[in-house]
């Protein structure tokens, strides 16, 4: 369980709010201060002022898609040592290599994971940094 004293902060980029609000409660139960954003625009903004501990970003969004908000969180100071795991359904190679070429510390599948094995997966990532 998530230690008491600093509850781990996510932050979650998703533009399907039903999405959101399913993984928000998940990770909330066990034990994360969960911030959300609804597209990539706001997600950069957020990731600055929050300082998250690890982000969540989904691919396909409105304004600006997750490859470029992952592309700007490793290029700024202030935000490239944040860990990001891509959430997404994109499931073709060639996107989970530039994902991962990119500085993502994951790639999730959204079909292929139910949202249990995803915050294991996330605790496992924090579990490493």
């Amino acid at each position: 369980m998530v230690s008491k004293e600093k509850k781990i902060k996510i932050l979650l980029v998703e533009d399907d709010t039903f999405l959101l609000e399913m993984y928000s409660t998940k990770f909330n139960l066990e034990g994360f201060d969960v911030v959300a954003a609804a597209d990539g625009e706001e997600g950069l903004k957020l990731a600055k002022k929050e300082k998250p501990d690890i982000v969540l970003l989904d691919v396909l969004m409105p304004k600006i898609d997750g490859f470029t908000v992952l592309k700007k969180l490793k290029k700024d100071s202030q935000t490239k040592a944040i860990p990001v795991v891509l959430l997404t359904n994109l499931g073709q190679k060639n996107d989970i290599d530039k994902g991962l070429k990119d500085g993502a510390e994951g790639y999730l599948i959204k079909a292929h994971f139910i949202p249990s094995e995803v915050v294991s997966k996330i605790k496992k990532i924090l579990s490493k940094s």
